[in-house]
């Protein structure tokens, strides 16, 4: 033998230094993949927004008052006119001011919408590392816009 073929790698080494990035990927791509991206955190905010909007419509169309259900604690907003409720994962932070009451009753955690479109108002707040997307509900004209704003420090 000479000492050109001792140079290089075999491909049993080759295998072996594949297999163990492919076992290292394995391991660290699904805790990767629980942590919300900015793009999911967007879209997060674009659901709430949606699921609002639509309780707004359904109000109007109705002329029926109609009361969306903000849980911060549990972290969930259930429609008021459908059965759909939106979860918002662990790793964002979720905020809500709320009403404490609409038309002198109390509003018990909801943002209410009304038969002429107009709303108590409300805001959500989700938050992800350096990026916040704030929901805001107009209490006189129940128009709903979503915010992109930097987190308050605290």
């Amino acid at each position: 033998m000479t000492k050109a073929s001792q140079y290089g790698f075999t491909l049993l080494e080759m295998v072996c230094v594949i297999a163990l990035i492919a076992m290292l990927a394995a391991v660290l791509m699904p805790a990767l993949a629980r942590h919300t991206s900015r793009a999911q955190l967007q879209a997060y905010a674009l659901q709430v927004a949606t699921l609002l909007k639509m309780d707004r419509d359904i109000a109007i169309r109705r002329r029926a008052d109609i009361s969306t259900s903000v849980d911060a604690p549990s972290r969930a907003i259930h429609s008021g006119a459908t059965a759909e409720a939106l979860r918002i994962p662990e790793d964002v932070r979720f905020d809500a001011l709320l009403p404490k009451t609409c038309r002198q009753r109390a509003a018990l955690s909801t943002i209410s919408f009304f038969a002429d479109g107009m709303s108590c108002g409300g805001a959500i707040a989700l938050t992800r590392l350096d990026q916040t997307y704030e929901i805001r509900v107009n209490w006189l004209t129940g128009r709903i816009e979503i915010v992109s704003r930097a987190p308050i420090a605290n």
